[in-house]
């Protein structure tokens, strides 16, 4: 079913407890009844209440009347020569968001968007330069896993293709910044890791933050999936260039606040730091000792991210050789430390690259095309941030 203007509850962006009000309170059914829905809708990938055939034909009618379950409409889906597979959805309003898919040998990875567009504009994000339209709902975000989902359920060639194509893993990474979207975001993560819905175990959902830091101190309290900090700097004169949300919650205040989301588990859990290495900017040596010297109290593993290319960045990646040697001094401080394979750049789909189609509420990406034809980059623009003012 594709979008349509509708008065209807749509169903698929309710967790358990909130559907399970839904059928007692609004319906006067049965709690158990919320499980059969939610099994069909997340389980078997089925949007047509006729087709719950353990569901009575009377609540079927009555889910006819008042509720529905809506999808958005896939506008673009592509397959990258190494098997990263990206869609463009288009939601109410006119403007979509891009999910991209990331297969490795034993497992499927799938990198969810929160927002239409981004609010904090990272210089180095190509996201970031659409601006901003809105927060995405609870249902535009686990439609996304729902679409990647029901798509890999029969190949080409007309047979099973989900062992082949699983989704053992979420993570929040695509456009926006999931922290600024809170409700939706924790909602949607539920659905993700309930049993009755796609079962995923809180070590396979990942959410990716810049650092709002107020925000991870209120997940603490309500979520257990593993976290994510997008740092890409050492310190916060370099962070404040590159992440300008950095300036209100500086790295070592970031840094706590992850401390203290990890250190709630019994169990060994750590943050995963995710570092942009740009040329030139901050993939010297002496970043890779700063670094190691800021990380070495808070357990960590720690995820290169060679910068992906996008028109007027003004920014460059780095060779081989600066990555492995950024990454040797790390390791020789004793870190976990992976380069992060760049997939999916043939589609637009690598990390940093996801831009949708944004109906910019900001004028940022206005301002951004009108400093381009000035012959500025992004990479001037953030420079110069401080003394001018963010686009």
């Amino acid at each position: 079913m594709t979008q349509q203007a509708s008065t209807k509850v749509n169903l698929l962006g309710m967790g358990l407890p909130a559907l399970e009000d839904f059928f007692v309170n609004e319906l006067g059914e049965k709690k158990f009844r919320a499980t059969q829905v939610l099994k069909w809708i997340h389980q078997r990938r089925v949007d047509d209440f006729d087709a719950m055939t353990d569901v009575s034909k009377a609540l079927r009618t009555k889910l006819k009347e008042v509720a529905e379950i809506v999808t958005p409409e896939v506008t673009y889906c592509k397959d990258s020569k190494d098997g990263t597979r990206k869609w463009v959805m288009k939601m109410p309003g006119g403007s979509a968001v891009e999910t991209v898919f990331i297969p490795e040998e034993g497992r499927g990875t799938l990198c969810v968007s929160s927002q239409i567009g981004c609010a904090l504009d990272c210089s180095f994000c190509s996201t970031g330069k659409q601006g901003f339209n809105r927060d995405l709902s609870s249902a535009e975000i686990i439609a996304q896993v729902w679409v990647a989902a029901k798509s890999f359920e029969v190949g080409e060639d007309g047979q099973s293709s989900v062992k082949e194509r699983r989704i053992t893993n979420v993570v929040m990474m695509g456009m926006g910044e999931p922290l600024l979207n809170f409700d939706n975001v924790v909602e949607a993560m539920g659905l993700m890791m309930d049993d009755n819905a796609y079962g995923l175990s809180k070590r396979r959902v990942t959410l990716s933050t810049s650092g709002v830091v107020p925000a991870i101190y209120e997940l603490a309290k309500v979520t257990d999936v593993a976290l994510a900090l997008s740092l890409h700097a050492p310190n916060d004169e370099l962070r404040n260039t590159l992440v300008p949300l950095n300036k209100k919650y500086g790295v070592q205040a970031t840094l706590d606040a992850c401390n203290h989301y990890m250190a709630r588990f019994s169990e060994k859990r750590v943050t995963t730091i995710e570092y942009t290495l740009i040329n030139g900017v901050n993939d010297e040596p002496q970043h890779a000792h700063e670094l190691a010297e800021l990380l070495r109290n808070t357990p960590c593993k720690i995820n290169l991210i060679p910068f992906n290319p996008f028109p007027n960045s003004g920014y460059e990646r780095p060779s081989n050789n600066r990555m492995h040697r950024f990454r040797d001094i790390l390791l020789a401080a004793h870190y976990n430390v992976t380069i992060r394979k760049t997939r999916g750049d043939d589609i637009d789909a690598a990390c940093g690259q996801l831009v949708g189609q944004v109906s910019d509420k900001t004028r940022r990406s206005e301002r951004f095309i009108e400093a381009v034809e000035l012959g500025r980059t992004a990479a001037d623009i953030a420079a110069n941030r401080g003394q001018r003012g963010a686009l």
